[in-house]
């Protein structure tokens, strides 16, 4: 009995000792968790705290894409404008196997080619791939591609799993013992989930709807969104508008976690730019410039067409590309040669001399006054064809003798003030990033050669074919010259330049009229049933430095119509045609002058600019 007292109390003392070791250990992991979780949280990590660099993470900075502003011509047809592709971006590395053939379906791509594409992608480790590209919005692939991610499949698919620990070995590895090592456990798991990998997107892309007739004028954009020639470079500030930046923070001041975005930078959109082009118009001329070009060989060719305010209608270039294929570009499909290229206009600007002339009274451009056109001026020697003209009968055929007869009895500093009311020499102010503004040297640096060459077009200046075409306007405006106008507004506030009297370009302009005439250079401009004003012109071209021995020329023909009240003046040029014919036998060639190239794209463009114009039709009609 005494013995069996003993073990009793043996037992309940043994216990004892075993709860006082479990209560020891137990206080020693609550003070071990505690220091740990003081500690931590003043643990400097590249002197900064874990708190303050915790939120630090919990903060981004995202930017918010400008809208690009559209470009529009005067009846607000589009130019350029942001249109919107869906792409299809998958991550091969998480897509469901059981959803592989439910995809290829959807994308309507052959089972076994996109299964191989995938394997392809996987053993890689691709986890980025643009499937589907430049998908328009109604695109029925993504139709069927939304309608799949809506769905649930049974997926199956194997976990390897470790054991948890025990609260002896989570016990251990808190006071740094090393737990037991549990061996992991391959698990085969299903459930009915949703495709994963699969993301439509959105990304914006400029589209430019004249395509290549309006090309180098609108110019384009590069990968930053940034206007890099033409109009969008010109006025890329106004057409990019502003990136925002927002400060994105996440908010616990609830057990929602939300994010409140604070705006760094103001959001703003580009504006919409109207310009005073009209695309018909433009149209027609570049049309009929390439179809010229390509007829006479040509290596480029160029027009403008301008209204009597100086606002520009159309402006084409020939060479040019459609904007909107991105796989080839050539910097010169862009080239603005009616404002990058500096050259000499050659008989365009005979008119202008004759103005000045009757101006000053050294002549009078009556029928019964007759230059005498039998002595050499210089190197300028009688053709023998022509004896006494008329001033008429100068312009008509483009005589140099007569023109530089009358202009030796004008002065030269009459001769430069004119030019440059005119504005050769000076920047048009369009678009000054893309014009050359050519050259008018100083009279006081003048030799008497050149005052005989300025008359018809060489000597000391050099121009664009925009400053040509304005010089044309007075012929609109009896005498006085508006500025040129690429944007749209309603008021221009623009004061006009007086520089030939109403009365004189009354007679010029008359002769004009017969110059495109069957009596005159420009026959081939004439167009039945509608009257035609101008000039036609020709000049060697002038490659490094120096005149081309090869015979390369630029043809010219700057004109309006109708000839009384003009509404559309046109300049025209041809860069080195090579294969020009004479009127009465289209096989047979001939060299190439304005008179039977320039004239005829001239001519081309402005009948589809009239036969479309219901008013000037109306007119002729009645």
């Amino acid at each position: 009995m005494g013995g069996r007292q003993y073990m009793r109390i043996a037992r309940v003392q043994g216990y004892r000792n075993r709860q006082a070791l479990v209560k020891i250990c137990f206080i020693l992991i609550v003070l071990i968790f505690t220091y740990r979780a003081f500690s931590v949280s003043e643990i400097q990590a590249n002197d900064i705290s874990l708190k303050t660099k915790a939120s630090k993470n919990s903060e981004f900075a995202i930017v918010e894409k400008s809208m690009r502003g559209n470009i529009l011509d005067r009846n607000n047809n589009l130019l350029a404008i942001n249109l919107i592709h869906k792409k299809i971006n998958l991550d091969p590395m998480i897509i469901q196997d059981e959803y592989i053939d439910l995809l290829a379906e959807a994308l309507e791509i052959p089972f076994q080619d996109f299964r191989e594409q995938i394997a392809n992608k996987k053993a890689n480790k691709r986890k980025y791939f643009i499937v589907k590209d430049k998908l328009k919005v109604n695109d029925p692939i993504l139709k069927k591609i939304s309608e799949l991610k809506k769905m649930r499949s049974k997926v199956c698919f194997k976990e390897v799993r470790v054991p948890s620990l025990t609260l002896v070995d989570k016990a251990k590895k808190v006071i740094g013992m090393k737990p037991t090592i549990k061996e992991s456990i391959e698990v085969n798991e299903c459930s009915r989930q949703k495709i994963a990998g699969v993301a439509i997107e959105s990304s914006g892309f400029r589209y430019y709807p004249k395509k290549d007739s309006i090309a180098p004028l609108i110019g384009k954009i590069n990968s930053e969104n940034i206007g890099v020639f033409g109009i969008e470079a010109e006025y890329d500030r106004y057409l990019a508008g502003v990136n925002g930046i927002k400060r994105i923070a996440d908010n616990k001041n609830n057990s929602n976690i939300y994010y409140d975005a604070e705006t760094i930078k103001q959001f703003e959109d580009g504006e919409n730019l109207t310009l005073t082009i009209d695309s018909d118009i433009q149209f027609h001329v570049f049309n009929a410039i390439k179809e010229q070009a390509e007829f006479h060989e040509a290596d480029s060719a160029a027009a403008i067409v301008l209204s009597p305010n100086g606002e520009i209608l159309a402006l084409a270039n020939y060479p040019s590309t459609n904007p909107n294929n991105l796989e080839s570009y050539s910097a010169d499909d862009y080239r603005n040669r009616v404002f990058s290229d500096k050259t000499e206009p050659g008989s365009t600007m005979k008119p202008f001399t004759m103005l000045l002339a009757l101006d000053k009274g050294i002549i009078t451009a009556t029928d019964d006054e007759l230059i005498d056109v039998t002595k050499r001026v210089a190197n300028i020697k009688p053709d023998n064809k022509f004896f006494q003209m008329t001033i008429q009968r100068i312009l008509e055929k483009s005589h140099n003798l007569g023109t530089v007869i009358v202009a030796e009895n004008i002065e030269n500093e009459d001769f430069y003030n004119t030019w440059e009311k005119l504005g050769f020499g000076k920047s048009l102010g369009v678009m000054p990033g893309a014009e050359n503004q050519g050259e008018l040297r100083h009279y006081s640096s003048w030799r008497d050669s050149d005052k005989r060459s300025l008359s018809f077009g060489h000597g000391p200046m050099t121009t664009n074919l925009a400053q040509l075409a304005r010089a044309y306007l007075v012929f609109a405006n009896e005498g006085s010259i508006p500025s040129l106008k690429l944007i749209k507004t309603e008021n221009y506030n623009d004061s006009l330049e007086q520089v030939f009297t109403p009365e004189s370009t009354k007679r010029i302009s008359e002769i004009l009229d017969s110059v495109a005439s069957d009596n005159g250079s420009g026959y081939r401009a004439a167009i039945d049933g509608y009257s035609i004003a101008g000039k036609t012109g020709t000049a060697e071209m002038v490659i490094d430095g120096k005149y081309s021995k090869d015979g390369a020329k630029r043809t010219y023909f700057v004109g309006y119509s109708p000839a009384d009240k003009p509404k559309y003046i046109m300049a025209v040029r041809l860069d080195h045609p090579k294969k020009c014919f004479v009127s009465w036998d289209p096989t047979l060639r001939n060299r190439c002058e304005g008179s039977n190239s320039a004239s005829m794209a001239f001519q081309k463009a402005m009948q589809r600019i009239l036969i479309n114009d219901s008013e000037i039709n109306s007119q002729v009609e009645g």
